[in-house]
């Protein structure tokens, strides 16, 4: 016999209570039950916001809209990862939470073409989140088509390494070269990579050449050696000067840069770096960053990779490498959609404040949304992008009102024409017991409050505290028993290892 909705989800808010161990009640229309705050409080204020609650949201009567360029970067979640494993907190400043939330997979419905398909859901906060009865989480979704790697274009691929003396250390430079050999094993006869080495100057080690000369690619690799200081801005023009000089139109062309960040030779600004390699940039040559080492520039490899129209990512161990190099790159070359945006418009009739959880990176100003020559963000095949609000509802906002107007604009890649999606949000779409929710909402919960709760470090353990960290372990240890994926289970055990050290 089926089971109804109504009887999974009564099964899936038992499930959620049993590994909770004691969650308050959440139905109905009654308030979310309060208690304290155990472990370090996990709200941090954006800067120059203030709410009616003093919590960092914003009021829709003065700014009804929330405008962001899309982030795919996961590279904040893999680093401090690495941090709190070896027994230390991230500092604050590297902690960004939609890199938390976006390094986790989605169950979001793909659409059939270039693009983006608009999910959105929420529902009450965790019983135990002290918010009040009239806050709600809302979640804002975007997914792209995936690829198949026998189906994608040819790659031309320009691969700049850095060989700077602090690649040496174990778990940089060997790992790179180790990553870079299986990649040529695995590409395409009619792929084509060439390869950059640079430490105080920049060198060609291997013009383009097809991966059907793998011996002579393998055999660059292998002189690859670690020495002297850190000359990236050298290494990335020189790299962008080959991928142009072997630029192959109807391929995707790309320079993915490896490096530990610590750029201490030449300009060491991301902005002035970008300043000489934006045209490059412009003619859809765009930037994967790829992170090693313990001691990590996060600041320059994110801000190169975000205006290089890509993306960055951090490894900390082979087969981090293996996973970026031989299924995420391969699989990602193609380009869905250019120049993306999200602009969220709240109601004021229905809501009152606002707060997006992370992004303070990507803000857009609203009038800037169809403005095409305003930066967005660049996303692969397969892809999902992931924004949480916390969204304080007005007294007496119907369940049939409309809380909030998504939408979606970004340049098609074939023809660079703008295309536009939306989606509204219901009251009632908010309105459901947080134990009730799709079990992806719990992961994305618990992500992106280890990283407030990181990201207040130092500042006190309630500054405006929603939820203690031992709560938060909880939610995840559940969701990795429901989900069964390796990296929600792991992620559980993260914050508790984080709980533990604060």
């Amino acid at each position: 016999m089926a089971i109804g909705p109504r009887l999974r989800a009564a099964a899936a808010a038992a499930a959620f209570c049993l590994a909770l161990a004691g969650c308050g009640s959440t139905g109905g229309s009654g308030a979310n039950q309060e208690a304290p705050a155990a472990g370090g409080g996990v709200r941090a204020p954006e800067p120059g916001r203030t709410g009616p609650a003093g919590d960092g949201s914003t009021s829709t009567g003065d700014d009804p809209q929330s405008t962001f360029a899309v982030d795919v970067d996961t590279a904040s979640y893999t680093y401090s990862r690495r941090q709190i494993l070896a027994g230390r907190l991230p500092s604050p400043s590297t902690v960004r939470p939609e890199e938390f939330v976006n390094a986790f997979g989605q169950d979001y419905e793909e659409p059939t073409g270039n693009g983006f398909t608009v999910h959105t859901d929420g529902s009450r906060m965790p019983a135990e989140h002290r918010a009040g009865g009239d806050m709600r989480l809302m979640r804002v979704g975007l997914t792209t088509r995936s690829e198949a790697d026998e189906t994608r274009r040819d790659a031309t691929l320009t691969f700049v390494v850095d060989t700077s003396g602090s690649m040496g250390d174990p778990g940089r430079l060997d790992l790179v070269q180790a990553a870079l050999h299986t990649l040529v094993d695995r590409l395409r006869p009619t792929d084509s990579v060439a390869i950059v080495a640079f430490s105080d100057t920049a060198r060609v080690v291997r013009e383009m050449t097809p991966v059907s000369s793998g011996a002579a690619l393998h055999a660059a690799i292998d002189t690859l050696r670690a020495d002297r200081s850190t000359n990236l801005e050298d290494g990335l023009v020189t790299g962008y000067r080959v991928a142009r000089n072997g630029f192959r139109p109807g391929t995707s062309n790309r320079v993915v840069l490896l490096s530990d960040g610590l750029a201490n030779t030449g300009s060491t600004s991301g902005d002035q770096i970008l300043s000489r390699v934006r045209e490059e940039a412009a003619k859809q040559i765009a930037l994967l960053g790829v992170g090693v080492g313990s001691e990590y520039g996060d600041a320059l490899m994110e801000r190169l990779a975000d205006g290089g129209d890509g993306f960055v990512v951090y490894v900390s161990d082979l087969d981090q490498a293996r996973e970026v190099f031989v299924r995420r790159l391969p699989a990602t070359l193609s380009v869905r959609a250019l120049d993306a945006k999200v602009q969220v418009t709240f109601d004021p009739k229905t809501v009152t404040s606002y707060r997006l959880i992370g992004y303070e990176n990507r803000a857009v100003a609203d009038e800037s949304f169809r403005n095409d020559r305003v930066d967005g963000g660049e996303v692969g095949p397969g892809h999902s992008v992931t924004a949480l609000y916390e969204v304080r509802l007005a007294e007496g906002a119907g369940t049939g009102a409309e809380a909030a107007k998504v939408d979606v604009r970004w340049l098609d890649p074939e023809g660079r024409r703008p295309t536009e999606a939306s989606r509204s949000v219901r009251v009632g779409d908010l309105d459901g017991a947080f134990t009730a929710a799709a079990v992806r909402l719990w992961v994305d919960y618990s992500a992106a409050y280890l990283a407030e709760s990181l990201r207040t470090e130092g500042q006190g353990e309630d500054r405006g505290g929603a939820i203690g960290l031992d709560v938060v372990a909880r939610i995840a240890r559940a969701a990795g028993q429901r989900t069964g994926d390796r990296a929600v289970i792991e992620l559980a055990d993260l914050v508790e290892r984080a709980r533990k050290l604060r």
